[in-house]
């Protein structure tokens, strides 16, 4: 299985493939480690999973390039 590596940090914003309850599949992510934590940019909820979990679920990362 050659799947390619998506690149991504904290605090980027990432689209999932299925939305939250609240209508929105844009995320910010909070934390990373073996467990990746995510906040929704709508309703600023905030949940854990592990990052294979999130790479299967990952649609499109948003790089937010802050450091200028």
């Amino acid at each position: 299985m050659n799947k390619e590596k998506v690149d991504y940090k904290l605090n980027d914003e990432v689209i999932m493939k299925k939305s939250h309850a609240c209508g929105t599949n844009l995320w910010t992510i909070t934390r990373m480690g073996v467990d990746i934590k995510l906040k929704c940019n709508n309703c600023n909820r905030e949940i854990m999973m592990d990052r294979l979990e999130f790479q299967k679920k990952l649609k499109k990362v948003i790089n937010n390039d802050q450091e200028k």
